[in-house]
């Protein structure tokens, strides 16, 4: 690797390092993943790693486990040896095929200079998330084995893997990227694109196909040259006797494989990087036809001002749709009960009130629950026009519930007929449903603007956007929950069920005693209930005073 390559896989690797720790919010999220994902799992393997070291040591692996082993380890590198492909390729597309300042950056320095840089750069940032996971374990099992081997060779296994895995994704990587940025019959779609993709992907998951593929890939892949790594580790493993031939051939096969897909990922970057992007110009003809067709449509009833603001609140949403991608994040919640409802063909119902509930909060959360900061920097101008606070607040209102409603009446009636609920039941739940994706908005009005957010952030690795702050999002899904969670304990009769679990869990604490009876509750349920629904007026109210009175500093 070159001067000229070397600093810019170190100058990739320090702006993804200070793009990472300079976001307290992305450092506790991918915490708390790592925590709940992989912490289960690293404390069981450290528990019985040193164990089973100590067994391999003492001669317990016979020939059934040992003809076992050689089948299993082989497999899983060649899966992980895929996983990494994957990941390498979607780095591509969202970042790494996506250089800062190409204009200056490919005319400093050769292209193969810049193409060895950002892939060594995305070496090094997998490594930093493989390599200390995989000293660890290696270190546990070394310790009751007695032996040094794993600790050593396990690092040279992960290399192995990421110095062939990442280029073949970044080849892969770069001709997609090119597909949807720059080949125009793809790019002009590229958004239902990317969501089928991401629809399968999580479809997969959620279905259980995702396993059954990763096991056919177990079973038919661990005998190839992607599994010759895994019998290198086996030498790591006293009492095992791994193919001297696959290991060589796992060093051999990545001293040409990396090279040659280096070779290849220079000759699909000077295509993609010296391209000119795709133009879709015809998708601002068909934005321009469907606003005047919705603002024909809300002519009836409504003031100019209104109409303008509801359609602009529209049409940037729909020239922008990733502005709107934290409103999506809860559903990756309903996987966990796809495959429950595919067997079982019926939506539990619990589920069925889950997303009706989701619905209701999503129409707030679409366009009123951050008023101020969403106009960004066309405030000043807007501040200083004619538009009134009622107008401004009442266009976003109406934006919400043109989507909410229709949104609310569908999910609803689907989920009420696919779910144990009854007729009447059903129809309380649509009615209830579309009567919440009208009123939340203004709830949420009323509290973005409270806790307005005028600076952008980062969605994605290389895409921004305004979106609402913390505390607006805080704030307001407990604003709804708590109401709907009154409703429950109200509609089900469930005030005692509660004020036993509330007893139960207050004796608990130590030194404290306290007994709550089902009437406390029932009276606390009703006094929240009513709040619930004098709440969004009051906000809406505030919404539009602080509105009509907000100054710049």
């Amino acid at each position: 690797m070159t001067n000229a390559a070397l600093s810019i896989a170190g100058m990739e690797c320090r702006r993804t390092i200070r793009a990472v720790t300079g976001d307290r919010t992305k450092i506790l999220v991918m915490a708390a993943i790592g925590v709940f994902a992989f912490g289960p799992l690293t404390a069981v393997a450290l528990l019985l790693l040193p164990e089973l070291g100590e067994q391999v040591a003492a001669g317990a692996v016979d020939p059934e486990m040992a003809s076992m082993i050689l089948e299993i380890v082989p497999g899983i590198v060649a899966v992980a040896w895929l996983f990494v492909v994957l990941m390498g390729a979607i780095r591509t597309v969202t970042t790494a095929a996506k250089i800062d300042k190409p204009a200056c950056l490919l005319v400093s320095t050769r292209l193969r200079n810049v193409v060895v840089g950002v892939v060594g750069a995305e070496i090094l940032l997998f490594s930093l998330w493989v390599v200390p996971p995989a000293l660890v374990l290696a270190g546990a099992f070394a310790s009751g084995a007695g032996t040094i081997l794993p600790v050593l060779i396990a690092p040279l296994v992960v290399a192995l893997v990421l110095v062939t895995a990442i280029p073949v994704g970044f080849v892969i990587g770069v001709c997609f990227r090119h597909l949807i940025t720059v080949y125009e019959p793809i790019a002009r779609y590229r958004t239902p694109l990317l969501a089928l993709l991401a629809l399968a992907y999580f479809g997969s998951i959620a279905t259980g196909w995702f396993n059954e593929i990763t096991a056919v890939l177990f079973d038919l892949l661990g005998d190839g040259p992607l599994g010759w790594p895994g019998h290198l580790l086996l030498f790591a493993v006293p009492g095992v006797a791994p193919s001297s031939t696959a290991a060589i051939g796992a060093v051999v096969a990545a001293v040409v494989v990396a090279p040659l897909a280096l070779v290849v990922g220079e000759a699909v970057a000077r295509i993609h990087w010296y391209a000119d992007p795709a133009r879709t110009g015809d998708e601002t003809v068909s934005d321009a036809d469907s606003s005047n067709r919705l603002s024909s449509l809300l002519a009836h009833g409504l003031s100019q001002p209104t109409r303008t603001v509801a359609v602009t609140a529209i049409r940037r949403t729909k020239r922008a749709p990733i502005r709107l991608a934290y409103a999506a994040y809860p559903l990756f919640g309903t996987l966990f009960f796809a495959q429950e409802i595919i067997q079982t063909g019926t939506v539990p119902t619990y589920l069925a009130v889950a997303l009706c509930l989701y619905v209701v909060w999503g129409a707030g959360v679409l366009f009123t629950l951050n008023p101020l900061g969403d106009l960004g920097q066309a405030l000043p101008a807007v501040l200083t026009s004619t538009l009134s606070g009622t107008d401004a607040i009442r266009g976003r209102m109406i934006a919400g519930s043109l989507v909410g409603v229709p949104l609310a009446v569908v999910v609803a009636l689907v989920m009420g007929l696919s779910s144990p609920l009854s007729l009447e039941a059903t129809g309380a739940l649509v009615v209830g449903t579309a009567v919440g994706a009208v009123v939340t908005p203004g709830l949420a009005a009323g509290i973005g603007s409270v806790f307005p957010r005028f600076g952008s952030v980062k969605v994605t690795n290389n895409s921004e956007a305004v979106m609402p702050s913390k505390m607006a999002f805080l704030v307001y899904t407990v604003a709804i929950m708590l109401p709907a969670g009154a409703a429950v304990v109200l509609y089900t009769d469930s005030a005692a069920f509660i004020a036993e679990i509330a007893t139960m869990t207050a004796t608990v604490v130590p030194q404290v005693e306290a007994t709550f009876e089902a009437s406390t509750v029932t009276t606390l349920s009703w006094t929240i209930l009513v709040i619930g629904v004098i709440a969004p007026p009051v906000a809406y109210r505030y919404a539009v005073e602080r509105f009509d009175w907000y100054r710049l500093e």
